[in-house]
């Protein structure tokens, strides 16, 4: 068997059956959109709570700033423009700007957008009729309306047809972040309109998130994909809707309350002393609402959050995760599986990861997420070699290939928790690199005192080289005094120091990604191995 039809099978061999005939079906299947008009609108009855605002994105009429690229949109070819990256053209689909801060001095503009979208995109037809972002359209153009906008007729009707549209193409083949979506937008649909299409998209909604609600948001309230950014953006989707129900005084399931409440002690826990989300996986800032912004919503949605009390040790066991803290350190680490089994395309080979915040600043940071598609650029970022953690032979510990896809992936195992009266240790393993010639098997040992923090990495079986890589904030400066002793100084100028022990190291220029389009330079310290362990200690 070649290399890539291996790769290919240990690709597939995860997959649900229904994501196999599922993506031949949705390729195959093409629905005749249905034109007919659209279905009375349903009165309010409560009162419709300003949701989060989103960022500005319409500049100009027809300027457009999507992922920290400008891009224009002037003619009907451009809303399928094929220069642009595929998710700039969903962005400019989205609608997010009707949402958006001082959208109401934008109101013109909006009309005009939503009436060129109409005009210029046929029904069924370019990026727009995908079922994602048709989905994220129609909940903006609906939350517009509940914002006191008023949808002409011309609008409501081909509102009406994107509804019938998605309705027949659920993305049952994605599953995951896409499905979520699908179902919020038939929700919002299903109370926006009345009658029995309303009645019946309502009820498949309905369906559709409670599966999903109790697939997608694990014990722990943590989002089964492993992205802390995507956890953001689903419980964002989740608070709106409670937000819909209660404005048409529909019932919320409690179990919607009682997951919103999970999900924001889970994103309390992942996010640093800045009050941003740690990076793992595929994540980025400014695509998702912070920790800040969404306990907001929630309690201005009448739910009453708790207080979330961080002791030294947090421990996020379904999804994986842990967070240490002293006084002036905060370490999380990564000790997950890189996401669901059939659901891998936004997990990075990052396994036995971590970060590490001090005196409220971040210090050693994940490289972040700064495109998608296929390009080398993002298989590069989401290799081992972009993460703190250890390479061997230079294999990734996870086989990411193309945009989203992995076949043979890492598993932690052995690990190990103990707290003592001065220090938390941890340890674990992955069973990554087994496949490799003589079975390596990386082991991470992290010990966090009220001053320090040791990781200890070790590796048993035969291997023929190891690199482990720590990546700075790029307000970190870092110097390399001596062999095996390190200074870093951050932008406050408060120091800290590494010791190596088993590895030589050298600090390389690289690069930080914390946004979509933006790419900051850094420093990050490589450390060769010597023999199979090789220790670091940080003090501060």
């Amino acid at each position: 068997m070649t290399i890539e039809l291996l790769r290919l099978y240990h690709t597939l061999r995860y997959l649900k059956p229904i994501q196999i005939f599922g993506r031949a079906w949705h390729r195959l299947y093409h629905p005749k959109p249905d034109l007919s008009p659209a279905p009375n609108i349903a009165a309010i009855k409560g009162t419709w709570i300003h949701p989060i605002v989103k960022p500005v994105s319409l500049i100009k009429p027809n300027l457009f700033s999507f992922l920290n690229k400008e891009g224009t949109a002037v003619s009907k070819d451009d809303w399928n423009d094929p220069n642009q990256e595929k998710l700039w053209l969903y962005n400019l689909h989205y609608f997010d700007d009707l949402n958006a801060e001082n959208a109401y001095d934008r109101n013109e503009w909006h009309r005009d957008l939503i009436n060129r979208w109409i005009d210029e995109n046929p029904p069924g037809k370019g990026n727009g009729w995908e079922p994602y972002p048709l989905s994220l359209r129609v909940v903006n153009l609906i939350k517009w309306a509940l914002a006191g906008n008023e949808l002409d007729e011309k609008a409501i009707q081909k509102l009406a047809v994107q509804i019938r549209y998605l309705d027949r193409k659920i993305e049952y083949h994605l599953l995951g972040n896409h499905l979520f979506a699908n179902a919020k937008a038939l929700l919002f649909a299903g109370l926006f309109f009345e009658g029995g299409d309303a009645a019946i998209w309502y009820k498949k909604g309905m369906g559709v998130l409670a599966a999903e609600l109790i697939e997608q948001v694990m014990a722990d309230g943590g989002h089964f994909e492993r992205s802390p950014m995507y956890h953001s953006i689903i419980l964002e989707d989740l608070l709106d809707l409670i937000n819909v129900h209660q404005a048409y005084q529909k019932k919320v399931p409690e179990s919607w309350k009682e997951s919103a409440k999970k999900m924001l002690h889970w994103l309390a826990v992942m996010s640093h002393p800045d009050g941003e989300i740690s990076l793992f996986n595929d994540a980025a800032f400014g695509i998702a609402p912070n920790y800040g912004k969404l306990v907001a919503y929630a309690e201005r949605l009448g739910l009453q959050t708790y207080e979330i009390r961080l002791q030294r040790l947090t421990r996020l066991d379904a999804t994986g995760y842990l967070r240490l803290q002293t006084d002036d350190a905060v370490a999380f680490l990564d000790v997950a599986p890189i996401g669901p089994d059939y659901l891998p395309g936004h997990g990075h080979a990052d396994t036995l990861n971590f970060e590490l915040s001090l005196f409220g600043s971040r210090v050693i940071v994940d490289s972040g997420t700064s495109c998608y598609g296929t390009s080398p650029e993002r298989l590069r970022q989401r290799g081992t070699t972009s993460h703190n953690t250890v390479t061997i032979n230079n294999e990734n510990s996870s086989e990411v290939w193309s945009g989203f896809r992995v076949a043979r992936r890492a598993y932690p195992i052995d690990l190990k928790i103990e707290e003592q009266r001065d220090a938390v240790l941890v340890s674990c393993g992955h069973d990554g690199y087994k496949r490799l010639s003589g079975s390596p098997v990386h082991y991470r040992h992290w010990q966090l005192e009220n001053n320090k923090i040791a990781i200890t990495d070790s590796i048993a079986g035969l291997f023929d080289n190891a690199v482990g890589r720590f990546y700075f904030h790029p307000e970190v400066e870092m110097r390399l005094e001596k062999e095996g002793y390190v200074l870093g100084e951050m932008a406050d100028g408060k120091h800290f120091t590494m010791r190596i022990n088993g590895g030589n190291c050298k600090l390389i220029d690289a690069n930080w990604h914390p946004e979509f389009g933006v790419s900051i330079a850094n420093k990050c310290l490589e450390v060769v191995f010597i023999g199979p362990e090789c220790s670091m200690v940080i003090t501060w």
